[in-house]
């Protein structure tokens, strides 16, 4: 039972039934949490994080059809899907690859929100900032770096931002999670601060009008499946010449990939598709680490490309 979302069933001893099976579970019994778990199922069937929680302990137990039952009732009790569960069929091959649920990804943000910063730099020494930045110094070969208007996409508490400020005349900042962007807010660095998932707010944008001469997205496309979407609407509201910049989760082979982190990995020439597609050109694709999980580098691209 991994997922940090929890949903109460609103009937107290199903509640308690499902924490003896989070119990069961930290002491080994694996079966032994599955049936503490139909058992709070058969007090309130439409217990969404019971129903994830046994998907979890049934593929662990290698009930594969089982696991499988689990996540769908899990998805159809909970519409807005916060646990993921869309994403769990997947990996089990019950489900084609799509984009991710729009509710898993604003309700695991803000779980996370509140030691987000902590968790990321001290917990994961988390640098795509930095790797970011630096790229983008790279990209402008000695000359002096200004930005009229910048839009930072998934902005999170703002981590991206922090180095680019002191070069920027207008700062935006958008993304899904409220609670995010409340930790944003305390800092003082954005001009203007937008709820909304990425793609929404790119389609959103007019046509003529606002023009952005920096866009970041760090470690916002793990959270998407096909890249030529998003970097074609990004293309659009790109000034020119403008430059963006962005992170990706990567691997060895073709494509996409949805990793067990339930985040998107992209391959090298994915992303350059991606970007061709939609007409810009690569200025800088360096392969770099933007965290570590479990004490391992998370394979990853820092990506620059503009008009």
């Amino acid at each position: 039972m991994v997922s940090p979302i929890f949903l109460s069933s609103g009937d107290v001893i199903a509640d308690r039934r499902f924490e003896w099976a989070r119990d069961q579970q930290a002491k080994g019994d694996l079966a032994g949490a599955a049936d503490l778990l139909m058992q709070a199922l058969e007090l309130a069937p439409d217990y969404a994080s019971a129903w994830f929680a046994l998907g979890e302990l049934r593929e662990a137990l290698g009930d594969h059809a089982g696991a499988i039952a689990a996540f769908e009732s899990a998805r159809v009790t909970d519409p807005q899907d916060r646990h993921g569960a869309t994403l769990r069929l997947v990996r089990l091959g019950s489900r084609r690859i799509a984009g991710m649920p729009e509710g898993y990804v604003r309700a695991l943000f803000d779980s996370y929100a509140p030691n987000f910063d902590q968790v990321l730099t001290e917990g994961l020494n988390y640098r795509a900032p930095d790797l970011l930045f630096h790229a983008v110094t790279a990209a402008h070969a000695g000359q002096q770096m200004k930005f009229g208007s910048v839009l930072d996409l998934g902005c999170g508490t703002g981590l991206a931002a922090l180095p680019f400020r002191p070069f920027s005349d207008w700062v935006v900042g958008v993304d899904l999670s409220p609670a995010m962007l409340a930790q944003a807010r305390k800092k003082g660095l954005y001009d203007r601060l937008i709820e909304s998932e990425a793609m929404a707010f790119l389609a959103g944008e007019p046509n003529t009008g606002a023009r952005y001469h920096l866009m970041l997205a760090a470690d916002v496309f793990m959270y998407l499946d096909d890249l030529s979407k998003p970097v074609k609407a990004a293309a659009r509201v790109l000034a020119s010449p403008g430059q963006f910049a962005f992170t990706v989760e990567t691997h060895n082979s073709e494509g996409v990939v949805l990793r067990e982190t339930l985040r998107y990995a992209h391959s090298a020439s994915h992303v350059r598709a991606a970007l061709e597609a939609a007409n810009l050109q690569l200025l800088g694709l360096d392969f770099a680490s933007t965290r570590t999980e479990k004490g391992l580098p998370v394979p990853g691209l820092i990506v620059v490309a503009g008009h």
